[in-house]
């Protein structure tokens, strides 16, 4: 695994972002109607509000009003902190019971790139584009795809194709020429 994964400003939060596979998970969770680099930088100022390390097991177990408080502080950690709080919680309690509460038992025990793929499109909040793209993270900036991973990953510009922090800007304006259909 790499030791920063460049999707922020903040050295510290890349450095969660490749350490930390939930904390990974999150980021990606919230990169929708949201700006990437915020998203990506919500995982570390949530476990700064929380006061622990991100685990699945605790955040499950966290009354919903104190997890939609963490959300919801200034900056909020998505523009929808209510929705995103009981999507993240969805994603933990899925995390506990299909893998252990180990987020990286997702990639790391997948058979394949079409089992990757599955189980991350299973994840709440994931639909086929975001799975697509979370197997390109998986593959090419983690380096732990499995076999195959790359016929699932993202066939287009994606944060999954970023490895210095000035492309992020370029992803974006990719993005929106795309969808100015440019």
């Amino acid at each position: 695994m790499p030791a920063s994964l460049p999707f922020t400003p903040d050295e510290e939060a890349n450095r969660l972002l490749a350490t930390d596979p939930l904390a990974l998970l999150l980021g990606m969770l919230l990169d929708q109607q949201f700006p990437m680099e915020r998203a990506f930088l919500s995982p570390l100022l949530l476990q700064r509000r929380l006061g622990v390390s991100l685990d699945a097991a605790a955040v499950a177990a966290l009354p919903e009003d104190r997890l939609v408080a963490a959300f919801a502080a200034p900056p909020a950690l998505h523009r929808y902190p209510a929705a995103m709080t009981r999507r993240f919680a969805a994603l933990c309690r899925h995390l506990l019971e299909e893998y252990d509460g180990d987020a990286a038992a997702l990639w790391r025990t997948a058979a394949d790139g079409d089992d990757l793929y599955r189980r991350v499109k299973a994840l709440p909040g994931f639909g086929e584009a975001k799975a697509r793209i979370f197997v390109g993270v998986v593959g090419r900036r983690l380096r732990e795809g499995p076999p195959g991973w790359e016929r699932r990953a993202a066939d287009w510009p994606s944060i999954a194709d970023v490895d210095d922090f000035a492309q992020v800007a370029v992803l974006r304006e990719q993005k929106r020429a795309a969808k100015a259909g440019r």
